[in-house]
């Protein structure tokens, strides 16, 4: 499996300030889009997050968002190497992304930019 890169995710209480900053920061422009009442920007290696607590604490436990070429690709490999597949693969505005737990016990997201819905 290829790992294309990784993201940052971060939870904030004020969204627009924040995509301000890291605008600001990174020089580029925030893609935003709505998920489970959460609302999210993407700005360049960081995920902003912001939305009810009860939905930013499940996102928190989440380390990082891990790029890949090709999800189904990643399930394989790390159901063979011993993580278990807690969501996914489901589809994303962006692409597919799965959430696995590692055998030391981290959680990351795995995402591909393959058949994402519109």
């Amino acid at each position: 499996m290829e790992i294309l890169g990784t993201t940052l995710r971060i939870c904030v209480d004020d969204l627009d300030t924040s995509v301000a900053f890291y605008e600001r920061l990174t020089g580029g422009r925030a893609l935003r889009f709505e998920r489970g009442g959460v609302s999210v920007a993407a700005v360049g290696a960081f995920l902003l997050m912001s939305g009810p607590e009860a939905e930013l604490e499940v996102l928190r436990k989440v380390a990082a968002t891990i790029a890949v070429r090709d999800v189904d690709e990643a399930y394989t490999v790390l159901t063979g190497s011993g993580a278990q597949v807690i969501a996914g693969p489901v589809p994303t505005p962006v692409g597919r992304n799965l959430i696995a737990v590692h055998p030391d016990g981290s959680v990351f997201e795995y995402v591909d930019r393959q058949g994402g819905t519109d």
